[in-house]
């Protein structure tokens, strides 16, 4: 079968990886910006504070997050939109986009141990779904979770009994990669589709969405297996397939040209991309760290500086992660 579709099966088959809920953070098997400190969504709140502050419309909107795991990053913001006006968590609608049975159980497990029976959260099946005057959608890391194709010297790669084999590429993916210079990595697979679904039934809406990756490919392969915070490239003569398949999850670095513009193309228009450091500084994230540190002991404080260095600093998160805004 084609590399694409195995790692759909890998992740979201009927005994995919993604199937049932995983522990994020130091039980599972690898951190994220939501698991590392809950700054990092409040930090998006007041962002999308500053949006619904410039045009009042928005207060009556949705908030939803798309692939949100247990609810942290929803759960974060709704917290802090009270913190700054409470009045908005009785005017905005709230939301998450989860296929996943078993995962939306454990989302509303957690958001009610949260929130109790004061914030109601519906599910949407995909983002075609839903439909609304005003929507405001963000995303942690879930396009490095689409399927892709793997190139490299014309050739592309399929998958028998858990071993890679390298055959004549498909014409029109080897011309897709030829657009942004690529002739070695991967090729993602549904972006411009997922655009498309996005635009559909809400008039109006800001996507905020951080992922890794860069604008341009390296001609490399940057896909990779995570089990128990320990990373092993695809390609590592040491990795049985057989041995991680839907057992670990698979990922791989973000080409944010081709993710850029499947947006553009399905009518979006592009607010910002840079890194996350930048990004949520100036959302920010400072501003927040000061405002906690007026209302809690030293301890406490230094504690959470030490997460936030984790999200902004260069060498671990800060530079490597990116945050693109769109909007229509």
């Amino acid at each position: 079968m084609r590399f694409s579709r195995y790692i759909n099966e890998w992740l979201y088959g009927e005994n995919g990886y993604y199937k049932n809920f995983k522990a994020i953070g130091k039980e599972g098997d690898f951190y994220t910006a939501v698991s590392t400190s809950s700054f990092f969504g409040a930090s998006i709140a007041n962002y999308f504070y500053s949006l619904i502050e410039k045009d009042s419309f928005k207060r009556d909107g949705w908030l939803i997050e798309i692939g949100a795991h247990q609810g942290y990053l929803i759960s974060d913001m709704i917290q802090w939109l009270y913190t700054i006006d409470s009045s908005l968590v009785k005017s905005l609608k709230f939301g998450i986009v989860e296929r996943q049975k078993e995962v939306r159980e454990e989302q509303l497990k957690y958001i009610k141990q949260r929130f109790g029976d004061d914030i109601k959260i519906r599910h949407f099946s995909s983002v075609d779904e839903v439909i609304a005057e005003y929507a405001f959608f963000v995303a942690n890391e879930i396009f490095d979770a689409f399927p892709c194709e793997l190139i490299k010297d014309e050739q592309m790669a399929f998958v028998k009994s858990h071993k890679i084999e390298w055959r004549e590429a498909d014409k029109k993916i080897l011309d897709f990669a030829s657009k942004y210079r690529q002739v070695k990595g991967e090729v993602s697979i549904g972006y411009e589709e997922f655009a498309k679904n996005m635009a559909k039934g809400v008039n109006s809406l800001d996507f905020v969405t951080f992922d890794y990756g860069e604008r341009l490919v390296r001609n490399d392969f940057s896909i990779r297996v995570y089990q128990k915070h320990k990373t092993f490239p695809l390609f590592d003569e040491e990795l049985e397939l057989r041995d991680v398949y839907q057992k670990a999850d698979i990922t791989y670095d973000v080409n944010f040209n081709h993710l850029i513009d499947s947006f553009l193309g399905n009518d979006f228009k592009l607010d910002s991309y840079e890194t996350q450091a930048r990004a949520l500084i100036r959302f920010g994230l400072i501003d927040i760290l000061e405002q906690f540190a007026s209302q809690t002991t030293q301890a406490n404080y230094l504690r959470e500086a030490d997460k936030i260095k984790t999200l902004i600093a260069p060498t671990i998160m800060g530079d490597k992660f990116k945050m693109a805004h769109f909007y229509k």
